[in-house]
């Protein structure tokens, strides 16, 4: 009995180191095609280069210029530690790769609002591997070049949020008719909802799942300690 242990506990070993050589080595080759990826995209437009183009937009709203509620808002329920990591955040990546292997999908990514700036930016919506591992590099560049305030005006800048708006002065004027500095707090909330899934919270067309949307957003902000249970309960009354 102790020798079949012995053997079994020795294939076991076997299989482990198998399996993290087999990791390591699929590792490499995402990381080798995704740089290639990466590369082959900054050498048709330089990353500098397609932020400047976004930031010379006449409608470009600055970070100081957004109101406070909104940036809180936006954070609360898209990236809560933005300002802790260094644009990958392992905790959300480490849940989000639980959650896919338990449902057998990529239904969720663990995006940071630094990955969201870098996919609108260079690559393409679809969901593979080696588009993921391209991420990292124009990740690591953002972070390396930009500060936080000027990732997250990007971000808010050039996401979509429904009915054709895109950037928040669009969408702030589109559905409020109002600058993005005159949005009250109400406002403010609603809109940070709206680009998870704008097809679906359009405030055009589906006012109620809006809403709804609005809802977690606040539940998300009370979480994070930027709004007090009553705080949240009297803008929903709005």
């Amino acid at each position: 009995m102790g020798r079949f242990l012995k053997g079994f506990l020795s294939v076991m070993l076997l299989l482990g180191l198998l399996a993290m050589c087999a990791a390591v080595l699929v590792a490499g080759v995402l990381g080798v095609k995704g740089y290639s990826l990466y590369k082959e995209s900054i050498e048709q437009t330089p990353l500098k280069q397609r932020i400047e183009a976004i930031q010379s937009d006449e409608h470009f709203i600055k970070y100081q210029d957004l109101p406070q509620t909104y940036i809180d808002a936006v954070i609360s329920v898209e990236d809560h530690r933005f300002y802790q990591h260094h644009g990958l955040d392992f905790i959300a990546i480490g849940r989000a790769v639980l959650y896919n292997i338990k449902e057998g999908s990529f239904a969720q990514g663990g995006s940071t609002i630094t990955q969201q700036v870098a996919k609108n930016l260079l690559f393409t919506q679809e969901k593979k591997l080696e588009r993921k591992a391209a991420e990292v590099f124009a990740v690591w560049d953002l972070e390396s070049h930009y500060s936080k305030e000027e990732i997250f005006e990007l971000y808010v800048n050039t996401i979509y949020f429904g009915s054709g708006y895109y950037g928040i002065y669009d969408a702030a004027m589109g559905y409020y008719q109002k600058k993005p500095q005159q949005l009250t707090n109400y406002e403010c909330v609603m809109l940070a909802g709206l680009p998870n899934a704008p097809s679906a919270y359009s405030l055009d067309q589906e006012p109620e799942l809006a809403k709804q949307r609005m809802k977690q957003v606040l539940r998300r902000m009370v979480s994070n300690k930027v709004l007090t249970q009553e705080q949240a309960d009297a803008l929903l009354a709005q």
